[in-house]
């Protein structure tokens, strides 16, 4: 059957549904066009900007007649700036299509045909959410400026006013920061030259301690006078830490080593109770009402009684293990950031917690050393990142053989095809999931699930392969 369109073509598209990751979907006499910036219920002009045998996709032009579900979006810079996807669909809408977003990757990738799924947990607050914020510097004909990526760009940048996932704090930063950039004449870096000088400026809140850190990215060469920019930063009194990072390569990162400028080396955060040191590098849950939720979950689904080994695994600083230790008899925590553990074993001083241990490595290389050392767990929590559970970690998971995994997942398609691989090779069931909105007006969406491992499987001292305990 031949394709019906063609590269550059413009069409008038219905669109039916949002698929995984937020694009609409419209159908053209039974053929699939996936339309970015289409919403359900519009009908759309969209060009078609790739064709492939079984679909295509295409940018949406003009909104012809907008469906039920779109709203004004607030934020200046939408829909150019690359930061929303949603800003215009009611948020009602969004949550929903993210939790249709997890049931189906769970029926389909999983193979459940009716998955134990909760409704949603939607946020708490949809804007001002984000306790960290990666900005770009870019160079324009007056001088340099600060902004995030256009949509669907790598190499253009967008000056930001006011971005409306960001802090009015966030926002000020950000702004006083450009304006010392203009004041020293300072060049930006240019990505495609490969030339230029300022790259990027990370922000940091604490948002429940009013804290924040600083982290300027430079290329190579101290071209601007500390003294200065301290002096800027600290005329917000809220800046507790400013830090300095070279970028000598050409990939645009900002997890790199710092140099600690001015202030302490890390500030706090609290969340559930708990205090926690954020370092520039170290991973925290960016947003930070929703976090203390998100762990919530988590530590309902471990139904710790207070006897129980916890291992933590891809534990970052501690949050989630810190915040189950005073339910459990031990929590030992795996993470390959250095930096990360250093904060995570920090935290455990300064909150009184002596029953918690963290160390740096590789999950899926440590754990039969972890499993030697603190003995079999009764509950493990994974909170691994977006591509999932790699394979050798999930191999040494299931031959642990614990009878509760809480898995923490920032992407419903890995969650589910891990669910799949713990059922299929190590007896593992689904019994729980429950998705957590921490990105309003973003395709992301998160979620807690619980694993349980019936008791007549063995699972200790288990192979890769389940055998059922003989009467």
């Amino acid at each position: 059957m031949p394709v019906p369109v063609r590269r550059d073509q413009e069409l008038e598209l219905s669109i039916d549904s949002l698929a995984y990751g937020g694009n609409g979907v419209a159908r053209l006499d039974g053929f699939v066009v996936f339309v970015r910036r289409g919403l359900p219920g519009d009908r759309v002009r969209a060009r078609v900007t790739k064709v492939q045998r079984r679909h295509a996709e295409a940018l949406a032009t003009e909104v012809l007649a907008p469906g039920p579900q779109r709203v004004d979006a607030p934020c200046a810079h939408y829909p150019a700036c690359g930061g929303c996807r949603f800003q215009d669909l009611a948020y009602e809408s969004q949550v929903a299509a993210k939790e249709q977003w997890v049931r189906d990757s769970l029926q389909r990738l999983a193979g459940l045909a009716d998955p134990p799924l909760e409704p949603i947990l939607p946020a708490v607050e949809r804007f001002g959410y984000r306790n960290k914020m990666e900005y770009s510097f870019a160079q324009l004909p007056d001088g340099p400026t600060l902004g995030l990526h256009k949509a669907g760009r790598w190499d253009e940048v967008l000056e930001i006013e006011r971005c409306w996932l960001a802090s009015d704090l966030g926002n000020a930063i950000r702004n006083r920061v450009r304006e010392w950039a203009r004041e020293e004449r300072l060049q930006a870096y240019d990505q495609a030259a490969h030339e230029g000088y300022l790259r990027h400026l990370v922000v940091r809140e604490g948002r429940n301690t009013g804290q924040a850190l600083v982290q300027l990215v430079t290329a190579r060469g101290e071209r601007f006078d500390r003294e200065r920019l301290i002096e800027v930063l600290r005329e917000i009194p809220q800046v507790r830490s400013i830090h300095w990072s070279v970028n000598r390569g050409v990939a645009e990162v900002t997890n790199l080593p710092t140099e600690l400028l001015w202030g302490e080396d890390a500030i706090e955060e609290e969340i559930g109770g708990l205090r926690f040191r954020v370092r520039p590098n170290a991973f925290l849950q960016t947003n930070t009402e929703m976090a203390e939720r998100l762990y919530g979950l988590a530590r309902d689904f471990a139904a710790l009684g207070g006897g129980e080994t916890v291992y933590d695994l891809y534990c970052g600083i501690g949050t989630i293990g810190l915040a189950l230790a005073s339910s459990a008899l031990t929590v030992w925590g795996i993470e390959i950031s250095e930096e990360s553990v250093a904060c995570a074993i920090e935290n455990a001083e300064l909150n009184g917690i002596g029953n918690a241990a963290f160390f740096a490595g590789n999950v899926g290389e440590a754990l039969r050393e972890l499993r030697d050392r603190a003995g079999d767990p009764e509950v493990v929590v994974v909170d691994p990142p977006r591509a999932g559970l790699a394979g050798k970690a999930l191999r040494r998971l299931g031959e642990i053989g614990a009878p509760r995994v809480v898995y923490v997942s920032c992407n419903p398609t890995t969650l589910a095809g891990d669910a799949k691989r713990l059922a299929g090779g190590y007896g593992y069931r689904l019994v729980r999931a429950r998705p957590v909105d921490m990105f309003p007006h973003t395709p992301h969406v998160e979620c807690v699930a619980l694993l349980e491992k019936p008791a007549n499987l063995v699972r200790r001292g288990a192979t890769n392969q389940v055998r059922e305990v003989q009467p």
